[in-house]
């Protein structure tokens, strides 16, 4: 290589490799000085902790991709292999991580639609109990026993998710039996006398106590009560038994299955 080839490198090709550093380093600074904005100001705006999370990883990310895009192209690399370049590379991605993309989109579908919120009690599947956080990829549920379920986005967004919290009260439904010689309206006065005691149950809608099944061997009534979801489970073992020892006190105990054999001589 001569002097003149040298020469002719940096004043054409080396100029533009020049501006494109230029680019990448003031480009890469103005992204942190526009993420850290964001981060003063990312208080103000009306979104969940988890959805403003994901979209200023989002804004970091495009940015990112916008000013290596800039600066590549200045150096001289023609857009349009970029374009091909990238398009082919995607492909070839998407392919081998169809599920990592999956989970992508369904953690972005889970925080634009709120299905769930973080804090919320709630059924997915098998899975049951509080969710702690909605991640990129997966979300994230601590059940009542204090286990960490990770569930992938991308399987939630395709699974009935009861919620149990969303609507701020829960009807509590209890079934109690009694055998069939006992008073039908005896176990109403007891049922109803222990449900109107129970200082922790919403007043309206009102509390039901209605007989619901002539079962092979005992009459089933059900106790159905409103209550807030944070009292669901204390109110729930306190009905249960409190209304099964005032049955048995009053003589009603839950019978056991039975059959009755008639023999003909």
């Amino acid at each position: 290589m001569n002097w003149e080839s040298i020469k002719n490198f940096f004043t054409t090709a080396g100029v533009d490799l020049l501006r494109g550093i230029i680019i990448l380093v003031i480009g890469f600074f103005l992204v942190r000085w526009i993420v850290k904005i964001i981060e003063r100001n990312e208080h103000k705006m009306k979104m969940e902790p988890t959805l403003r999370g994901f979209v200023k990883n989002l804004i970091r990310i495009l940015l990112y991709v916008l000013v290596i895009l800039t600066a590549v192209n200045t150096m001289g690399v023609p857009m349009t292999s970029i374009i091909t370049l990238l398009g082919s590379a995607g492909v070839a991605v998407s392919l081998a991580l169809q599920g990592v993309l999956g989970n992508l989109v369904g953690g972005f579908i889970l925080l634009l639609f709120k299905p769930i919120r973080a804090g919320e009690y709630v059924k997915i599947g098998d899975n049951e109990g509080t969710v702690k956080n909605i991640g990129t990829f997966y979300t994230e549920i601590v059940t009542p026993d204090n286990r960490q379920i990770n569930l992938p986005n991308g399987t939630l967004t395709n699974t009935a998710i009861v919620n149990y919290t969303r609507e701020g009260t829960r009807r509590l439904d209890l079934i109690f039996t009694v055998g069939y010689e006992q008073n039908i309206d005896k176990v109403y006065e007891i049922l109803r006398k222990v449900v109107s005691e129970e200082k922790e149950m919403l007043e309206d809608p009102a509390p039901t106590v209605r007989l619901v099944k002539c079962g092979d061997n005992a009459l089933e009534f059900a106790v159905r009560v409103w209550v807030t979801g944070q009292n669901y489970w204390p109110v729930n073992f306190r009905l249960l038994e409190n209304c099964r020892r005032a049955l048995d006190e009053a003589g009603m105990p839950a019978p056991y299955p039975q059959m009755d054999v008639h023999m003909k001589a």
